[in-house]
C-alpha cells in the first residue's frame, strides 16, 4: 500500500489528497500544492506524509513506521527487503538451472521470461548481477534470487 502510494504521480496525489486525507483541510492542501509548486517543498515528503496517513488509518501507526523504513531501504539505499517468501526446491542432489528456479520461485512466470530478464540484467544472486543464462545453481545452496527492483525470493535448493 505504502509503495503504491509513493508511485502516484505528483498532480494526482493532490486528487487523493483532498478525497482520502482525514489530517488535512481543502486550504492546507492548496497550501503545500502552491509551495511544491514554487519549488520550496519536494512533492514526495508530501508523498511520504500521505502513504503514512493512509497507512495508518488502515493498518496502524507501528505498521506505517515499518512500510516507510522498508521503502526508505529498498528504494532509496537499493537494499534487499527484510521479509521476502522463501522457497524450497529439490534437485535430488543435482543442479538446478537459473532460469527454472526462477520460473520455479514463482520470481518470473516461464523459463524464456527468465532468460529474457537475465539478457538484461535484470537478474541478481546475493546482489550480484548474473550474466550467464546457462547457470545452475547446486544442491545445498541458499541464496537471495532477485529480478527486477521489486521481486525477491530466498531459495534453497535441496
Amino acid at each position: 500500500m505504502f509503495g503504491k502510494l509513493m508511485s502516484l504521480s505528483d498532480v494526482l496525489m493532490w486528487r487523493y489528497f483532498e478525497l482520502l486525507s482525514l489530517d488535512k483541510s481543502g486550504p492546507a492542501i492548496a497550501a503545500m500544492r502552491a509551495k511544491a509548486e514554487r519549488g520550496e517543498e519536494n512533492p514526495r515528503n508530501y508523498k511520504v506524509e500521505l502513504a503514512l496517513e493512509l497507512v495508518t488509518r488502515f493498518h496502524g501507526r507501528r505498521h506505517a513506521e515499518l512500510a516507510l523504513d522498508d521503502f526508505e531501504r529498498r528504494f532509496r539505499q537499493g537494499r534487499m527487503p527484510q521479509d521476502m517468501p522463501e522457497h524450497t526446491l529439490s534437485v535430488g542432489g543435482g543442479k538446478l538451472p537459473i532460469a527454472n528456479l526462477l520460473k520455479e520461485a514463482r520470481l518470473t512466470a516461464s523459463t524464456s521470461e527468465a532468460l529474457r530478464m537475465i539478457k538484461q540484467g535484470a537478474v541478481r544472486i546475493d546482489g550480484e548481477r548474473v550474466e550467464d543464462g546457462r547457470l545452475e545453481i547446486p544442491a545445498g545452496s541458499t541464496h537471495v534470487f532477485q529480478v527486477g527492483k521489486r521481486r525477491y525470493a530466498r531459495v534453497s535448493v535441496e
